[in-house]
């Protein structure tokens, strides 16, 4: 049969892959822990998607939707605005009404994502939108709502499970250098743990994020971050990778892929009773086949849009799985399976 490092070699999709032979050898040896845990290919159908090994959904059963467009104050260095281009446009509150309702008639929508650009102080402001999602959440109880909080209050918190959301979605971040100057934003990284604490208080499903390699594609904070989501009780934690296309050039490095292989791992140990997902942002290429093949090797329970290899590694390390047309961190459907199909 031979290790993993022989097997994976043997996997057409990474058959020129460099993985890192000691780190693949530490998670062989949790391989155990990783076959205990069911793995999950998220599809959301926020965008376009399809390898020779999963399929997506052409159906829109889960799009996000921006109440600022493509409009952010922040501009931040990572990102200038660019995660907000393919959601849909949604500015006014009857728009994301109309359109839901729409959506929900003609394709069967399950949920959505609700984000937008954040303003000077990393909020955003969706007040006028709550009284859609109470609607919404009235004509169809079983809709799901997930929403990037940014940075918020005990009040705004409370004011978002009020309305019905679901999950709720923050990044967390553990520098201050990276906050000043990625995020171009004065405050410090004590008022992003007060929003996790906030938003924990409530019984919404709290999923944090933090973006491996946010300073500049060096690490810097994600000890910290992973410490703070440590101490409060959310559903779940989702790692993503900062893409440095997004950015101006030669400002960001891309993170090597055994360094955050090793964060995978750091998380997979301290956060061993609830799920560590891998999220939508991450480098493409050959870049994001190996930290994918890392994210299951590693026991991540899940994965949004997998490149091609990851089912592969599954196969290999013994570990089942199921597809979902979702966000990682939402949970729609029944129980798992092994799914090419629309029917999250």
């Amino acid at each position: 049969m031979g290790d993993w490092l022989t097997r994976i070699a043997r996997i057409e999709a990474l058959e020129d892959a460099a993985f890192d032979a000691g780190l693949v050898a530490e998670m062989e040896r949790h391989a155990a822990r990783a076959r205990a845990r069911p793995l999950r290919f998220a599809t959301p159908t926020f965008k376009e998607y399809d390898t020779p090994d999963i399929k997506g959904c052409g159906r829109n059963s889960f799009p996000a939707f921006s109440i600022t467009g493509g409009a952010c104050a922040l501009d931040c260095d990572h990102c200038k605005a660019k995660i907000l281009e393919p959601m849909i446009p949604a500015t006014k509150p009857q728009i994301l009404d109309q359109k839901v309702r729409a959506l929900i008639a003609a394709q069967g929508l399950q949920g959505f994502l609700l984000s937008g650009g954040s303003n000077r102080k990393n909020e955003i402001r969706y007040e006028r939108f709550y009284p859609v999602i109470e609607g919404l959440k009235r004509d169809f109880p079983e809709l799901r709502i997930a929403i990037h909080t940014a940075l918020t209050n005990a009040a705004g918190a409370r004011r978002m499970e009020g309305a019905g959301v679901d999950t709720a979605m923050m990044d967390v971040i553990g520098s201050d250098d990276t906050i000043r100057d990625v995020y171009h934003l004065d405050r410090p990284v004590e008022d992003f743990e007060e929003t996790l604490a906030a938003l924990t208080a409530t019984g919404m499903e709290i999923s944090p994020h933090i973006v491996i390699g946010l300073h500049y594609g060096t690490l810097r904070g994600e000890a910290r971050a992973l410490e703070m989501v440590a101490r409060y009780p959310t559903k779940a934690l989702v790692l993503v990778v900062v893409m440095p296309f997004y950015a101006e050039p030669g400002t960001f490095a891309t993170p090597d892929t055994a360094d955050v292989g090793r964060i995978f791992l750091e998380a997979r140990e301290v956060l061993a009773d609830r799920d560590v997902l891998l999220g939508c942002a991450r480098p493409a290429g050959m870049h994001k086949r190996v930290t994918d093949a890392y994210a299951v090797m590693a026991g991540l329970d899940g994965i949004a849009f997998p490149a091609e290899g990851a089912l592969g590694v599954a196969a290999l390390t013994g570990r089942s799985w199921e597809q979902a047309h979702a966000c990682c961190s939402i949970k729609l459907g029944g129980p798992a399976r092994a799914s090419a199909g629309c029917a999250a």
